[in-house]
Formats: structure tokens, C-alpha cells, sequence
């Protein structure tokens, strides 16, 4: 059986905007997000603008401190008491961002970028052994060994985009945090990322946290799919039967709306939900359900009461009302 690799419990990340009356206000960007990842998955995590995908990324890699809730990764608690995380979670722990353009530093030449984490976890012990690892890591990629010698400027979106991949594997990571990787690059690019994301997620032995708008990219590479709804969790299911038997209202929509080329394909689709309303402000989220505005199956209870996550089988789960009367 796989061990748990990455466990996220009841994370809360609130930001404190201002205040209202004398009373502080808070955006609940994310909002008790419980979810356990085991060694080897892909996870893909999908939702809206402004639904807490990235924040809930950058809580687990360290870039926010939680405002409440727990992050075990190997078993260790990473947010105990405002420590600093070790190195070694640090090593273990990457993240490839979605705009390689920014992420990279352009007064670099790409040998100076790949070095560095060699330098800083010293994985490597001289200079000839750490430009080694450099052209290793390029052929990782599959790119030449003379880029090593380029800037990030000199080169194109998705060479960037390989760039940040072999710097993230530079430290051979456990688990990789890969927020929207493919989506500032050009269509013809993408599918090359993420055909080398899998080939070296499956030679490694990598776990994956990929972050995305696209549900359909999911259906082709993730083991395991969550939705986010206003920083909450809506529905979380192994994604064969996440796309097959989709439970809540908010993902029945979702999927029904993903475009399809073929009439099979269309058969496979949950019959369409239809939606009303505009998504509310995380700042003002209203009572009970926080889709009950834009469902089409809202009940009284809905309006009153928020719902918690409902199980449907052993690794199915939804937050949903409607689940409650399937127990």
C-alpha cells in the first residue's frame, strides 16, 4: 500500500484587507482544505480564478505561514510554531511556477540558475562535478548542453519552462508543486511539457500537485482529481471516477461544459447543470452552501447551513447536501 507523502489539514489562509466598522476584514482565500496525497499520484487540483489553488501551494511550499490547520509532509509537521523548515524538506519540496519568464533570473546565464541549488543543499562537491550535473540535468529535459551558456532572455517560453523543470529536479524533490506549468505557453509547446512532466514523474517515482483551470488535462493525467470552490474543497475522487460518476452540483456543471469532438464522448458527459449568478466576493461569502446562489438544486437547508464533506465510497468525497441523503 502507498504511504501518505503530503497530508493538508483544515488549512486555513485568510488575508487581512483592511477594515470595516472598527473590525478587521478577511479574504478566506482558503478555507478548512483537508486533503492526503499518497506517495506516487498526481493530484490535480482545479478550480476558478481566485479559488485558493496558488495559495494553497504556496502554504504547503512555505511562502505563506497558515493561519490555522496543519501540513505533514514525510510525517513531519511543516508549520510548527514559526520554525524554519530544515533543508532537507526544503530539498525534498519544489515548485515550478507558471510564468518561467518571471521565475527565472535574467541576469543569469541558465548554468548560474541549475547550479545554484546544488550549491545551496551541496549536492555537488567542485566545480567539475557540479557542471556535470548541469549538462545531466539539460539532457533531462532535452535540451543541449550549450544553453548552459545562454540567458533566459535568448531563448523561448517553453526552453524556459524545461529550464525551471531542471532546476526543480536539480535537488531530486519527493514532491513537486506544479502551478499551471503549460498555461503562458503556446499550444504547440504544451503537450511537450507535459509529456516530459510524465515520463519523468513515472522514472522518478515523483508526486505531483498540478494545479490547473483545465479539467480536461486532468482526465488524461491525473490519479486523483479535488475542485475548489471559494477556497473549500467541493468534491475529491480518483479521477476515472471523478469524470464518470461526478456528485456535486459545481462539478457536474464544470464537466459538462468541457468542449468534446466526438458523439461518444458527449454520451460520457453528466447531463448539463445550468448555472445562475454571478461567483461571490471570498470577501463576502454568503451563509450555508457558498454555491447554493448559483445552484439549481438548492434547498432551504442550503441557505443556512454549510455543508461538510459527505463520503461517497472509500476515496470519494463531495460537500454537498444532496450527498448527505445518500448515507
Amino acid at each position: 500500500m502507498e504511504e501518505t507523502i503530503l497530508q493538508i489539514k483544515n488549512l486555513k489562509q485568510y488575508f487581512n484587507i483592511g477594515n470595516k466598522n472598527g473590525k478587521p476584514v478577511y479574504v478566506k482565500a482558503v478555507d478548512n482544505v483537508s486533503i492526503d496525497i499518497k506517495q506516487g499520484e498526481i493530484i490535480g487540483l482545479v478550480g476558478e480564478s481566485g479559488s485558493g489553488k496558488s495559495t494553497i501551494a504556496y502554504s504547503v511550499i512555505g511562502m505563506y505561514e497558515p493561519t490555522d490547520g496543519k501540513i505533514i509532509f514525510n510525517g513531519r509537521e511543516l508549520n510548527t510554531n514559526g520554525k524554519k523548515r530544515t533543508l532537507q524538506m526544503k530539498k525534498d519540496l519544489q515548485i515550478i511556477f507558471q510564468d518561467p519568464g518571471s521565475s527565472l533570473n535574467s541576469y543569469q546565464s541558465i548554468k548560474e540558475i541549475l547550479e545554484l541549488p546544488l550549491k545551496v543543499h551541496k549536492i555537488c562537491k567542485s566545480k567539475a562535478e557540479r557542471e556535470r550535473r548541469v549538462k545531466e540535468l539539460l539532457e533531462m529535459v532535452e535540451l543541449p548542453e550549450n544553453y548552459m551558456y545562454k540567458s533566459p532572455g535568448s531563448i523561448g517560453g517553453g526552453e524556459k519552462q524545461m529550464v525551471a523543470i531542471a532546476r526543480a529536479l536539480a535537488t531530486d524533490p519527493k514532491f513537486v508543486i506544479l502551478d499551471e506549468p503549460t498555461s503562458a505557453l503556446d499550444v504547440s509547446i504544451q503537450a511537450k511539457i507535459i509529456n516530459m512532466l510524465l515520463k519523468l514523474q513515472k522514472e522518478k517515482n515523483l508526486t505531483y500537485l498540478f494545479i490547473t483551470h483545465d479539467l480536461s488535462l486532468m482526465r488524461n493525467i491525473a490519479t486523483k482529481v479535488a475542485i475548489l470552490y471559494l477556497g473549500k474543497v467541493a468534491e475529491i475522487a480518483p479521477a476515472e471516477e471523478f469524470f464518470r460518476k461526478p456528485e456535486h452540483p459545481y462539478t457536474k456543471m464544470l464537466i459538462s461544459s468541457i468542449p468534446v469532438i466526438s458523439e461518444e464522448e458527449e454520451l460520457l458527459k453528466p447531463d448539463k447543470v445550468e448555472s445562475t449568478g454571478e461567483i461571490p466576493s471570498p470577501v463576502n461569502v454568503p451563509p450555508g452552501c457558498s454555491f447554493h446562489l448559483r445552484c439549481a438544486y438548492r434547498m432551504e437547508r442550503c441557505r443556512a447551513v454549510d455543508p461538510v464533506m459527505y463520503p461517497i465510497d472509500q476515496n470519494h468525497s463531495a460537500r454537498c447536501h444532496l450527498c448527505d441523503n445518500m448515507q
